[in-house]
């Protein structure tokens, strides 16, 4: 069995995992150390004692299941470069920002408990990497930059795959728990300033930065040493930002104290 289900996660192409694993679970893994102790418990409780990082891919794989497939499209939100980022046509099944907001305001009713509880944590631990993959805020046309054809040295592969895995994995070689020691270093006020604005301003951001990578990024283009050095930043800042974002999220639910000296990150 274990050899089966090696050779089926083989076959899935990278596009099919957002951020990558090592993506996902590092932001999950910022979070986790910024977290009130109000929040720590509730979640703790909740997945009865296991980390974020456990949950943090698992809606990658969720999404392609008949019980889950309805959230297929709420991983991204794609816009085409003729519309803007307020004007883009509503994808009817949903996207990551009306899902993430959903979802944070299913576990905002006091009535939301147990198995509802817990699947819409897993949600919103997954959508705030999502939402900071430059790719998941891609073209439509392209679908987030999955035929947009590039090489990765001498690999065809797409712009999507790239951002995935391909880019984070060979800007730095590290496990997620490297990865969180040596980039969650932002001062308390340069945290602030991560965490403020709402899901929206966040989704609007990233949708900024993917602008920028299609345009320095042609379809064609080979990807080599220049381009990792030059983007490997972006990832670094676009990690710690969905860690610290996930972290302030979070608190911002399930910690009374810290609600009432933040705002809220649906900016209601």
């Amino acid at each position: 069995m274990r050899i089966l289900a090696g050779l089926v996660l083989a076959l899935l192409p990278l596009s099919a995992f957002a951020w990558g694993q090592k993506g996902h679970d590092t932001v999950a893994n910022i979070a986790s150390q910024h977290l009130t102790e109000a929040t720590r418990a509730a979640v703790d409780s909740l997945f009865r004692g296991k980390d974020m990082v456990y949950w943090a891919n698992w809606l990658d794989n969720a999404s392609h299941t008949p019980q889950y497939e309805y959230s297929r499209t709420w991983h991204y939100k794609n816009i085409d470069s003729e519309y803007t980022f307020e004007t883009a046509p509503e994808n009817r099944t949903g996207d990551i920002l009306k899902a993430t907001n959903e979802q944070i305001s299913v576990l905002m009713d006091p009535d939301t408990r147990g198995a509802d509880a817990k699947l819409a944590l897993k949600m919103v631990i997954h959508f705030l990497g999502d939402m900071h993959q430059p790719l998941h805020m891609g073209r439509y046309k392209d679908r987030g930059g999955n035929y947009h054809k590039v090489k990765f040295f001498d690999q065809e592969t797409n712009l999507h795959s790239v951002w995935d895995s391909r880019l984070p994995e060979t800007g730095h070689k590290w496990s997620y728990t490297e990865w969180t020691r040596q980039i969650d270093r932002a001062s308390q006020a340069e945290q602030d300033e991560i965490i403020s604005g709402t899901v929206g301003d966040w989704c609007r951001e990233t949708y900024e930065i993917a602008k920028d990578v299609y345009g320095k990024t042609p379809e064609g283009t080979t990807i080599s040493y220049d381009y990792i050095a030059g983007w490997t930043p972006t990832v670094e800042l676009q990690f710690l930002r969905g860690g610290l974002r996930l972290a302030h999220v979070l608190n911002y639910i399930y910690d009374p104290a810290y609600r009432a000296t933040h705002s809220s990150p649906q900016g209601k």
